[in-house]
Formats: C-alpha cells, sequence, structure tokens
C-alpha cells in the first residue's frame, strides 16, 4: 500500500504535467469509445436495412432456380422449412416470383412480380411498411396490387387506378388480369421500387397457373440468432437440392460495408493507441531523467533494479488508471446520447447501397467490448510505454547518477 501512495504522491510532483497526460489519455479513451459504438451503430442500420427490407436474415432457393430465374425451378420443401423455422421461433415469408408486364393506358413496364402472403410479410420485416400512398395487401381483397414507388411512375399509376398485368403461365398460354393499385411503397431500394409488384399468392397462382409452388422463402429471427445458426436451421429441413444463402452472400457489396467499417475502426484504434503510447513514453523519459538522483540514491541505499522498475510502472498503472476510468465514463454517456439522439444524415439525400435504402439516423450502439477494448487498452499501453523508461532507470549506476547535473 505504501508504494502505491509513494506512486501517487511521485505523479503530484509535476501536477501540470500529470494533468495534461491524464487529460490527453482520457480524450484518447472516450474518443474510442465513441468510435466504437458508431461502428457498431453503422453495423446495425447497414444490416437492418439490408434484412428489413425482404432479404430477410437467410432466403431459400431451389439450386436451379439461380441460373435463369425459371417459374419452374421451385422449391419442393418450402413447408418443411417454414415449420422447422417455426419450431425455433424464427419468422418465414413464402413467395412465388414471376416476370410479366404491366400496362396502365398506353404506358407499359416489365415487371418482376412477388406472390406473398401478407400477413407473413409484416412479421418477417419492414418492407409493408415503407408507404408512399395507400395500404400493403389487405388479406381479403382479391386483384389488389402494390408498386414500387419508380414502377408507379414509369406506368403513370396512382393508389386506386386499374392496371392490366400481363403474364406467361406455366403451361405456355398468356395470362392477362386487370388488379387495383393498393399502395406504393417509397424508398424500399432500389431493386424494388422500379421493377417490383406485389401480389397475393392467391392471385399469383391464378395468374400463373403454379397451384401454390413456392420459388422463395425468406428467414428472420430479428437478429434474435446470427444469419450462421438461421442458415443452419434452414438447411437442416431444406435438403440438397436447395440453395441457402446469407443475407451477405445475397448482397456482398453490403457486407463488404461493414467488413470495412470494422477494419477501419482497428486501424483507428491503433493509430490512437500508438499516439497515446508515444506520448507516455516521451512523457515517462522526462519525469525519470529529473530524477535520476533520486534513483541513483535509491540504489546506493540498496534498491534492486525490480524495485525501481516497479516503482516507475506503478506509477503509469495509476495514470492509466485514473485516465481510462475517466475516459470510459465520459465515452460511455456519450454513446448513451448518441444512441438516443442519433445523427441525422437526411440532408445528405437518401442513403443507397447496392439497391438497398437505409434509415436516415445514424445512432450509436453501446456494448460491452465496446468499452473494455478502449479501456483496457488504454491501460496496457500505458504500462507497456512505462517500460522503457524505467528499465533506464533501473540501469542507472549509483556513483554516477548521483553526480548527475
Amino acid at each position: 500500500m505504501n508504494s502505491w501512495r509513494l506512486a501517487w504522491r511521485n505523479l503530484q510532483r509535476n501536477r501540470g504535467r500529470t494533468a495534461i497526460s491524464l487529460a490527453a489519455l482520457a480524450v484518447s479513451t472516450t474518443l474510442l469509445i465513441v468510435l466504437h459504438g458508431m461502428v457498431y451503430g453503422l453495423d446495425d442500420l447497414v444490416t437492418r436495412g439490408a434484412v428489413n427490407l425482404g432479404v430477410g436474415e437467410v432466403e431459400v432457393h431451389a439450386k436451379a432456380y439461380g441460373l435463369d430465374q425459371s417459374i419452374y425451378a421451385t422449391l419442393p420443401t418450402a413447408e418443411a422449412i417454414a415449420e422447422q423455422a417455426k419450431a425455433q421461433g424464427i419468422d418465414t415469408a413464402r413467395r412465388a416470383l414471376g416476370g410479366g408486364l404491366l400496362s396502365s393506358g398506353e404506358k407499359s413496364s416489365g415487371v418482376r412480380i412477388w406472390g406473398v402472403d401478407p400477413a407473413d410479410e409484416r412479421h418477417l420485416g419492414k418492407l409493408p411498411g415503407h408507404l408512399k400512398a395507400g395500404r400493403y395487401l389487405p388479406e381479403a381483397n382479391a386483384n389488389r396490387i402494390v408498386l414500387g414507388s419508380e414502377l408507379a411512375r414509369l406506368v403513370g399509376a396512382k393508389v386506386g387506378d386499374r392496371l392490366a398485368v400481363i403474364v406467361q403461365s406455366v403451361d405456355a398460354s398468356t395470362s392477362t388480369e386487370m388488379m387495383t393499385v393498393e399502395g406504393i411503397l417509397e424508398s424500399a431500394g432500389e431493386q424494388i421500387d422500379g421493377v417490383v409488384a406485389i401480389i397475393d399468392r392467391r392471385d399469383f397462382d391464378a395468374l400463373f397457373g403454379t397451384a401454390g409452388k413456392v420459388h422463395e422463402i425468406a428467414l428472420s429471427s430479428h437478429f434474435r440468432l446470427s444469419e450462421a445458426q438461421v442458415a443452419a436451421i434452414a438447411q437442416s429441413a431444406a435438403g440438397d437440392a436447395a440453395e441457402v444463402q446469407t443475407w451477405r452472400e445475397l448482397l456482398p457489396a453490403v457486407a463488404n460495408v461493414v467488413n470495412i467499417t470494422r477494419s477501419s475502426a482497428g486501424l483507428f484504434s491503433f493509430v490512437f493507441f500508438a499516439a497515446a503510447g508515444l506520448g507516455l513514453l516521451n512523457t515517462m523519459l522526462m519525469a525519470a531523467s529529473e530524477r535520476i538522483r533520486e534513483f541513483g540514491i535509491l540504489k546506493a541505499l540498496g534498491a534492486t533494479p525490480w524495485r525501481i522498475l516497479t516503482d516507475v510502472a506503478r506509477e503509469a498503472f495509476l495514470l492509466g488508471s485514473v485516465s481510462a476510468c475517466a475516459g470510459g465514463a465520459i465515452g460511455f454517456g456519450l454513446v448513451l446520447i448518441l444512441q438516443r439522439h442519433g445523427i441525422d444524415l437526411s440532408k445528405f439525400g437518401k442513403l443507397s447501397l447496392s439497391g438497398v435504402d437505409f434509415e436516415s439516423v445514424w445512432r450509436a450502439r453501446p456494448s460491452l467490448d465496446g468499452v473494455l477494448v478502449p479501456v483496457l487498452g488504454m491501460l496496457l499501453v500505458t504500462v507497456v510505454a512505462s517500460l522503457y523508461p524505467a528499465w533506464k532507470a533501473s540501469r542507472l549506476q549509483p556513483v554516477k547518477a548521483i553526480a548527475h547535473v
């Protein structure tokens, strides 16, 4: 205990220098905690944008479907996958997929048609809530259609208009149906806004003659499980004829953003730790040089090199502990504030990547490792930075040190 008291008293010899060192280390710790919180928040923002707008954490297709997205490449194990997922508390959305032509008066456009169960889609993600006008598909009315905003603009359609949907059914005949625009989606991503029309699966079956067949099933645990765990559950029920893909595989450009931000956070952490270590090293060298005669007297009185080395390291540990704890408390408080209020990015326009639109408010996410890594890392840096000055002090010759001016 006396050694720790002596270390604290030694730090108070030059209070100005100690205060500057404490402030610098605390600020570095604070910035690192905020950086980690914002990076984790960006990961959440990107992941939610990808998962909640229809992709889910995992999608399953027939293996042959990925080649040409043929309407004949159906998924025979869709019901088994849905049952297995339900038993694990995972929501699913089964979809029938096909192509066709959408016509309104003199305007027409090619369209990708989703046949969905409206209730399942509402449980799976937030796509049904991205409405510019109208409402999502009702569960009772037939012949209703929901369009992406860009697709609605291309065909000049608005809520309540009647559109002709023209497709080639599975028996190679042409099938046409008049449908009423029930709603128009907005900010659902380029892959949906410009090409997708959503109808009830029963209407899809009547239009294409698919008799309840499914081409795709999306699964989401709402982040309760990792995508790898969800994929394993799906694969166990899907069989060899199915292809199971996580959202990272389906949207590699979006997944790369997550990887790049994490790598960047690691790089910035290294820079902060290195800068803090070099700054403290310089401070400890100055402090040791001012105490050369003192170290010489201690060695002349019988102090061992180990005693001197541990005394200097103890001072650095105290300095690092106080600054890391202060920086940790301030940094965690700032992360909580940024989690609640976030940073509004809407003034920079719509945020979109690889056809996926993201929320406009970037919020921090507090986490245990986001606080412990900067705090413990800064504490370790202070101790390591003190070792060289401590080693130099422990190697002093008593006679030369006492005579040092």
